[in-house]
């Protein structure tokens, strides 16, 4: 059975060419890590980008029950955009499998304590003087120690932040990336 592949663009239409293709390259990628239970791809046109080269945005989510592995590219071309972002989250379940089956040293595989995947719940723009809040995302936390909130980070593809529970402390942090290079963690305490 293949995976089935869920398709979503913004500022312009799917073709049966581009849906064939999608259908073709990202239901494969269940060879590669059994247990993805959907497989989402968002295609986009951002005219407003200054270069021409990062004008089409294709973005591959896989989800299945304890990881969620993301990958995004841009290129000129929409084909190219989705074949970088193909290798590039083939080469993120590659270092996903290897972490899971060597394990780090506690016991638990990286499956066991990866987040749970994220409900988005995206609202309607509304004119209002106001600053208003215009997505929304819930995540389930699980606990996790630094090492391994740096590595889901890096897994995720977030370049900024991440937010996470550390087990160690009891308590939720931010982790980001310093821009002289290395890692920042906030921890928040309730007052």
């Amino acid at each position: 059975m293949a995976l089935e592949v869920e398709v979503y663009t913004r500022n312009m239409e799917v073709t049966d060419r581009i849906q064939e293709y999608v259908d073709k390259k990202v239901s494969k990628l269940d060879r590669y890590l059994p247990g993805i239970e959907e497989a989402r791809v968002d295609l986009a046109y951002e005219k407003s980008a200054r270069s021409a080269n990062d004008r089409q945005v294709a973005q591959i989510t896989v989800r299945g029950k304890r990881f969620v592995l993301r990958a995004e590219e841009r290129a000129d071309d929409i084909f190219a955009a989705l074949d970088i972002a193909l290798d590039k989250l083939q080469r993120r379940i590659e270092r996903y499998k290897g972490k899971r089956y060597r394990g780090r040293g506690d016991g638990k595989s990286a499956a066991e304590v990866a987040a749970e995947p994220a409900v988005e719940v995206e609202e309607e723009e509304t004119l209002e003087e106001a600053p208003v809040i215009v997505r929304r995302k819930l995540f389930h936390l699980v606990p996790m120690d630094e090492a391994e909130a740096i590595e889901q980070m890096e897994l995720l593809g977030h370049e900024n932040f991440f937010v996470f529970y550390n087990a160690n402390t009891n308590g939720v942090n931010v982790l980001y990336r310093r821009r002289e290079g290395g890692f920042g963690l906030i921890e928040t305490e309730v007052a």
